[in-house]
């Protein structure tokens, strides 16, 4: 059986992974991208069989359409290329969120077309076509938000091309259960990156003197301010709620520092301890 055609639409450090990653697997793959530079970067770097700036080169013939924009892009360009799907395509999505659109979404495709909803659990602190890696999905996670409307099989085409990308657990939630846990796992954890950072009074010159911690701890504060300030404002309400169940547990730590409670300050350790080695046996 031939293998699908592909087209990435959005060669950003995800897109352009994301196309790297599937011509590696075997797929031909075509990129599109508003910007002439980065069309020229992607074919000549092999990450495309071929690319260009517009979809009307690509869309028509294509299998698989993966749209990997920013979540308030993807509507518009659902409606941009809804007249250029041919019948059976199936859609994707690479966006960080997941319950604000999804209704909308499906309330524009074509009735032959099938969109599944998706959420590569990886990516890059910088952004565009040069930082882009297919390495980066190796052994990463990947969740799909499955609706009604989805055929089985459409389902199944994604999670088989996730494997081939190298992504290991490959999962299903509804898109509240998305927003839910990606609010904690992986929004909290950039804000309080953030925070951290911004938290410095500038008095030493700090990078003289931080150690693993500080450095681990603090990577993914060089992020990319249009896309994050989307996804926490798209995520609100989830990302409140975990920042302020952070704020309980470092409120136990600061109390014990208050008392000087070593006892409390122990079992906050402890507990922490047991529940990282936990987390470690499931990596």
């Amino acid at each position: 059986m031939a293998k699908e055609r592909i087209t990435v639409i959005g060669l950003g450090v995800i897109g352009a992974s994301y196309a790297s990653a599937l011509r590696k697997a075997g797929y031909t793959v075509f990129g599109v991208d508003c910007d002439e530079d980065t069309v020229r970067k992607a074919a000549a770097r092999g990450i495309t069989d071929a690319a260009s700036t517009s979809e009307k080169d690509f869309v028509p013939t294509s299998d698989i359409v993966v749209i990997a924009l920013y979540p308030k892009q993807v509507e518009g360009e659902l409606k941009k290329i809804k007249g250029l799907l041919k019948d059976g395509v199936i859609i994707t999505d690479v966006a960080g969120i997941k319950s604000h659109f999804t209704t909308r979404i499906e309330s524009l495709l074509p009735e032959d077309a099938d969109f599944v909803f998706a959420h590569p659990m990886a990516g890059r602190e910088k952004k565009g076509i040069d930082y882009a890696d297919e390495n980066v999905f190796k052994g990463a996670n990947f969740i799909i938000t499955p609706s009604k409307r989805n055929k089985k099989e459409s389902i199944e085409t994604i999670e088989r091309l996730a494997r081939e990308m190298g992504f290991r657990n490959i999962m299903r939630l509804t898109p509240e259960e998305h927003d839910k846990i990606i609010s904690f796992v992986s929004q909290l954890p950039h804000a309080i990156a953030v925070a951290l950072v911004n938290s410095d009074d500038r008095k030493f010159d700090t990078p003289r003197f931080v150690g693993d911690s500080y450095r681990d701890l603090t990577r993914i504060a060089n992020i990319n301010e249009k896309l994050w300030s989307e996804l926490f404002l798209g995520n609100r309400e989830n990302l409140l709620n975990s920042i302020k169940e952070f704020e309980k547990c470092l409120d136990i730590i600061k109390k014990a520092l208050e008392d000087e409670d070593k006892d409390v300050l122990e079992e906050q350790f402890v507990r922490a301890t047991k529940r990282r080695t936990e987390f470690n046996k499931e990596l």
